[in-house]
């Protein structure tokens, strides 16, 4: 939660090399000033901004160039008089390997058995695919959520104001009815018989 004007700031350790990234999205805005936009930045460990987006939702995503702490920073300057709920999702991952490693683990792999090898590498392949997918689940349950809240704001407003027509034109229905009754009465003199 980022109240008016607040800025609030999350880090994250990525090493030299990794994939770092960053998913976010408003979910729900409360106050006077309903703007749903949020100013992100992220900066590397020396201080360097390596990414920026100023929008609802979005994604940041990048090669990680130096080992350290990586600030990511949420701002609601947008929104002076009210506050707003964000989900995010960030982490780093890393697809590839050290090339004395890679060749280090080849030559082992071959003395041991081809097939092990096999089993290893689709098991790693098998192990992104999932994480990536992962990541994907993730984003798909921040927008539904930014749409269950969007679905109950706009429910709430259409029922506030269909009780308030409803009200009025059963009001304005009444008032001509008494009005008509008023214009068609007559007093009737003190010797004349009632109308039918």
């Amino acid at each position: 939660m980022l109240r008016a004007g607040d800025v609030q700031c999350y880090w994250h350790f990525a090493h030299f090399g990794e994939n770092f990234y960053l998913n976010f999205m408003v979910q729900l805005v409360t106050g006077v000033a309903l703007d749903r936009h949020l100013s992100v930045t992220v900066n590397a460990p020396s201080g360097l901004i390596v990414g920026k987006v100023d929008n609802a939702r979005g994604q940041i995503a990048f090669n990680a160039k130096e080992t350290g702490f990586y600030q990511m920073c949420f701002s609601n300057f947008h929104n002076r008089f009210g506050s707003m709920q964000v989900f995010l999702h960030f982490g780093v991952y890393y697809e590839g390997q050290k090339e004395e490693e890679k060749n280090k683990k080849e030559e082992d792999m071959k003395q041991i058995n081809n097939t092990l090898s096999f089993i290893q590498e689709s098991s790693n392949r098998l192990q992104r695919f999932v994480f990536h997918m992962w990541r994907h689940y993730n984003y798909e349950r921040m927008r539904r959520g930014a749409d269950f809240y969007l679905l109950q704001s706009n429910s709430t407003y259409v029922n506030s104001w269909s009780a308030v027509q409803s009200l009025v034109i059963i009001t304005a229905g009444y008032l001509q009815l008494y009005f008509l009754k008023r214009l068609f009465k007559t007093k009737p003199a003190e010797g004349d018989k009632p109308r039918c």
